[in-house]
């Protein structure tokens, strides 16, 4: 594959004769590192990566720097005791050692294992314990952490510490060579395991073969408008140890040689966000629905000094007043994206090339097939709402969940992975998303999703973030209930609900709008960025609960 090589160009046709015509030709022999880096010889002297933290530090490498020191790190693995198949986690913000360890990974022939800098210990002991990893790069905070687990962590044997300029990352990496032979990996090889969000029972580590990011690629190209172009750089808020950060962002970044930002900055903040973009001149974005809204929040300066070519949005429903806002604000058309961990970059929009519908997730992008079915895998009508599901014959497919074969197995309908969402299919092909399955609401013979009621909600100004989920009601099953977290400068009243419900039942419907409001400081989030509507069911049931108890 030639550095130049992407599976469409800006003259490619619209975007119902490029999924017409195009066919999956997945090489026998693939390995990522030498997709996203080791290829890149021409470009060796090319910026990959500009590095920032919140101390003020900068840094850049060159794909020729990180040809180096993921070989450097790779003859260190292995000099450890690393062998082909071993789990190596990598406990690390957006930093570029992330970015290294996973190539010495791919390319010493292991699996490399991101877990978010975010999580406790508790979940931490969950996914290495379960995972089996052996071996762990990540900070001196969390080393100590770890240490702490490792009666708990029998298979844990090594602890790369990188804020150990001493005896940790990089005075081992200075040691080592430079020079080291990839082990050869088919296409259908393991790479990655990467844990759900657990947004419904306890996380599941999802196994990702090498292929994945190839199916990954006609989603990524047309969700940024034809990357890449000339001045292209790219930047997600997304964590790198994520499906999102990593796979919809840095390395289709780096298979195509162009530079991404990253920002070791802790919590998301939209000020510091509009800045570093501004100042990098960041023309591509993955940036989560949860992070647009921050955006808005932000002053009209640093708003204006932003300039960019295109965004693509997903993780959760980014609804219409998102999509309008960006349009008029940023000057952009947000493509906005649908995938899961297990089965990723299936259906989306492509500004340059198709109508965008605000609220829409889009089509199936090129070489995938995504269908709303009923119960026993028939293909429903356009209008007619059912499971989401993805034919299984496709290279961006997981391999499985790890040592869960059974767990696999029951998220097949006949040849179709279910993904627990819902949506339909209108007229012009276009898929809509209503919620989970566990998400969606029973009202008096009404079948709603939260999404676009939570959309409505944003539209009005005092509300910054909001989440509709459903509890009993002896009458109609169940009401909605709408949790809202206020925009700086506004404060809850009695008065205040009243107009929220009076807008829903005008723009919406009699049905949908929340019979009950309740303010919050803060939703209750994955560190995905979702909105956990399970945890805001268990609060609205305790209480319920403790109502009863005191009765």
């Amino acid at each position: 594959m030639k550095i130049v090589d992407t599976f469409f160009d800006r003259s490619a046709g619209n975007f119902d004769d490029i999924g017409a015509s195009f066919s999956w030709k997945i090489p026998a022999n693939f390995n990522l590192a030498e997709a996203v880096c080791g290829r890149h010889k021409k470009i060796s002297k090319q910026v990959a990566l500009f590095c920032e933290n919140d101390r003020g530090e900068s840094a850049r490498y060159t794909f020729g720097d990180l040809e180096k020191l993921s070989n450097r790190l790779a003859n260190v693995l292995i000099s450890l005791g690393l062998k082909p198949g071993d789990r190596v986690a990598i406990l690390l913000p957006q930093r570029v050692e992330t970015g290294i360890t996973h190539l010495a990974a791919w390319k010493a022939g292991a699996l490399s294992l991101p877990l978010s800098i975010l999580f406790g210990s508790e979940a931490l002991r969950y996914r290495l314990e379960d995972s089996g990893a052996r071996f762990v790069i990540t900070t001196k905070e969390a080393s100590e952490v770890l240490q702490q687990l490792g009666p708990d962590l029998p298979n844990l044997e090594t602890i790369i510490n990188c804020d150990d300029r001493e005896s940790g990352f990089w005075a081992l990496i200075d040691k080592a060579s430079d020079q080291f032979s990839s082990v050869v990996t088919q296409a259908n090889d393991p790479a990655l395991v990467i844990y759900t969000s657990g947004t419904t029972g306890p996380p599941k580590g999802a196994v990702l073969a090498h292929r994945c990011l190839l199916g990954n690629l006609t989603g990524f190209e047309l969700s940024q408008n034809f990357f890449p172009q000339p001045d292209d750089l790219m930047w997600t808020p997304a964590d790198w140890a994520w499906t999102g950060g990593l796979l919809d962002g840095l390395m289709p970044s780096w298979f195509y040689g162009r530079p991404v930002l990253g920002f070791d900055g802790g919590k998301f903040d939209p000020e510091r966000a509009c800045d570093l973009v501004s100042h990098y001149r960041v023309k591509n974005a993955f940036i989560p629905p949860t992070a647009l809204k921050m955006l808005r929040q932000v002053s009209d300066k640093s708003i204006k000094s932003l300039d960019f070519r295109s965004i693509m949005s997903a993780g959760e429903s980014m609804g219409a007043h998102i999509f309008q806002w960006a349009e008029e604000v940023l000057h952009v058309k947000v493509n906005e994206m649908w995938g899961q961990t297990e089965f990723n970059y299936l259906v989306g929009n492509c500004s340059s090339i198709m109508t965008v519908k605000p609220g829409a997730m889009g089509k199936p992008y090129p070489g995938h097939r995504v269908e709303p079915i009923d119960e026993n895998g028939n293909v429903l009508a356009d209008g007619e709402i059912g499971e989401l599901c993805a034919w299984r014959d496709d290279p961006v497919m997981f391999l499985g969940y790890w040592n869960r074969d059974q767990a696999t197995r029951d998220k097949f309908i006949g040849p179709w992975w279910s993904t627990g969402d819902l949506g339909y299919r209108d007229s012009d092909g276009y898929l809509w998303f209503m919620g989970r399955k566990d998400d969606v609401i029973s009202s008096a013979g009404h079948r709603i999703g939260p999404g676009e009621i939570e959309d409505c909600l944003l539209k009005n100004p005092s509300v910054s973030q909001a989440a509709v989920v459903g509890i009993p009601d002896e009458l109609r099953g169940e009401i909605i209930k709408a949790f809202v977290v206020l925009a700086p400068g506004h404060q809850s009243s009695e008065a205040l609900k009243k107009e929220i419900q009076s807008q829903v039942r005008r723009e919406r419907s009699e049905y949908e709008y929340p019979r009950e409001i309740e303010f919050l400081a803060q939703l209750p989030m994955t560190t995905t960025g979702k909105i956990r509507r399970v945890a805001l069911r268990e609060l609205e049931e305790k209480r319920r609960q403790s109502i009863v108890d005191q009765a």
